[in-house]
């Protein structure tokens, strides 16, 4: 694993940094005035939220900082780009500050914590999607001879091995990192505590061996791998492996005095993959953006999505928190929300998005005495905040430039199903049959795309990768649709 000798990007900096405002990266572009040593900044009203709603955010975010006792607090709003045309630069559209005068900027490092774990999950998708590994792979395949050979890594993603939380030794987040061969030399089988999806079992000691299955199978460090294929091609040029200037420092504080005492910044070693890094406000914005939307030159967006499914439910009475492929999961009424809290000693940090909006909230504290939670809470309350007040971003209607072939046209129409009405359209944008259940609203659409001549496959709702094969009379016109041998017929008393 590396040392801080791979840390230095870009140099360090001292003094205050003005917040970027343009330029072809994603960063930052909006005004953050501090007028007169204020302690919540503000945005443009073009680009920025609601006046109500901002005042709001601002008012959490003071309250949050106050009652956690944390030296500095910054949280940011952000959109990701949207081909409708809504923020077509994506990036931050709201910071609020609360605490240290002045306050933080975006620009400033803090320290992740297991914000990690999504970088690294990320990174081993996109192996498995590059056919040289498999989810369901034993562990020992790519660590030979480990004592927990059976567990698979599907299991270690998703916390649902029963593998301990740490490992052995000292502390590893506040004390110098061991390297691998001691990481895997202390590995046991009684580190097992329960079965495989028995429970929900928080491991970070899982993500460093999924570190080190990423080291074996690409050959390069785990830290070249982030620099290389997440950082360097999302501009994310303030995320560093050690802190680069300016950073915020880390403390504990003083239950009684107040007083602060500062945190040591440690290389983590071999657990460096489950929550070594340190980030801006900024670029913390942009991977949630990723995480919303991402480039599919880094990750496929079905392999994002599938990221996106639970695994396993880490509060099974409630079913409100679960866990997906280094994603935590949390449902607030209708919506979910994808991100992922983090720890470190001295600092805690948050990344939350609404996939569906493209909306999202990051944030940082520089005291681990703000409860452990507090920050993520604070995120989604914020997240839904924003979400109530700012209407969904609606694609506008175009019309379409030419009729689909005729082989397509012929589909669309009105089809039955067991006496059931069905509207099928064609949405040449995505090139896809949208089959609607009349009255519209009684259950989600259902789409398809071509996959293969005469075939079609589900790409949504209940129906989602079954096919779809067209009937057809002699006279090659087409008769019925079968879906997973369910005949649709243009004649409601035709049953097929």
């Amino acid at each position: 694993m590396p040392g801080t000798g791979e840390s230095a990007r870009p140099a360090p900096r001292s003094g205050p940094v003005p917040p970027r405002r343009s330029g072809s990266d994603n960063s930052v572009r909006f005004p953050y005035p501090s007028r007169g040593g204020s302690p919540v900044a503000t945005l443009s009203p073009e680009t920025g939220l609601p006046p109500e709603t901002a005042r709001r955010i601002d008012a959490l975010v003071a309250e949050t900082q106050s009652t956690g006792r944390a030296p500095s607090l910054i949280l940011g709003v952000f959109r990701a780009p949207t081909a409708a045309g809504t923020a077509p630069e994506g990036g931050l559209v709201h910071v609020a500050t609360a605490g240290e005068t002045p306050p933080p900027d975006p620009d400033i490092q803090y320290r992740i914590g297991s914000i990690t774990k999504t970088m690294t999950a990320v990174l081993l998708l996109r192996q498995r999607d590059e056919g040289l590994l498999d989810l369901d792979d034993p562990l020992d395949r790519h660590l030979p001879g480990n004592p927990l050979g059976a567990v698979r890594l599907r299991q270690l993603l998703g916390h649902a091995a029963g593998l301990q939380r740490e490992p052995d030794g000292e502390w590893w987040e506040r004390s110098a990192g061991a390297d691998l061969e001691t990481l895997l030399a202390g590995l046991t089988s009684d580190k097992l505590a329960f079965p495989a999806h028995r429970t929900f079992h928080y491991s970070n000691l899982a993500y460093g061996l999924l570190g080190a299955v990423l080291e074996r199978v690409t050959g390069e460090t785990w830290w070249k791998l982030v620099r290389s294929r997440l950082l360097d091609p999302l501009g994310m040029v303030r995320t560093s492996y050690q802190p680069a200037e300016p950073y915020a420092r880390g403390y504990v504080v003083h239950p009684w005095h107040d007083t602060l005492r500062e945190e040591p910044r440690t290389d983590t070693g071999a657990m460096a993959p489950a929550g070594q890094l340190w980030a801006s406000l900024a670029d913390l914005a942009r991977w949630g953006g990723f995480l919303a939307a991402p480039d599919p030159e880094i990750l496929a967006p079905d392999t994002l999505a599938e990221m996106c499914v639970p695994v396993a439910m880490a509060d099974p009475d409630s079913w409100t928190a679960g866990y997906g492929l280094g994603v935590e999961l949390h449902r607030v009424g209708d919506r979910v929300y994808a991100g992922h809290g983090g720890s470190m000693p001295g600092y805690v940090a948050t990344v939350s998005v609404h996939r569906p909006s493209r909306t999202g909230v990051v944030g940082f504290a520089n005291a681990y005495g703000l409860r452990v939670g507090s920050l993520p809470l604070l995120g989604r309350q914020v997240l839904g905040t924003v979400l109530d007040a700012v209407p969904r971003p609606v694609r506008p209607w175009r019309p379409a430039t030419a009729p689909p072939e005729a082989r397509i046209a012929e589909l669309t129409g009105r089809w039955w199903w067991m006496g059931r009405e069905f509207q099928v359209s064609w949405h040449p944008s995505a090139e896809e049959l949208v089959f609607t259940q009349l009255p519209a609203g009684a259950v989600p659409h259902w789409r398809f795309g071509r996959d293969g001549t005469g075939r079609w496959r589900g790409r949504s709702g209940m129906n989602e990768g079954e096919i779809l094969t067209v009937r057809r009379d002699p006279a090659g016109a087409a008769t019925a649709l079968e879906i997973a041998t369910f005949v649709f017929t243009r004649d409601p008393d035709d049953l097929g």
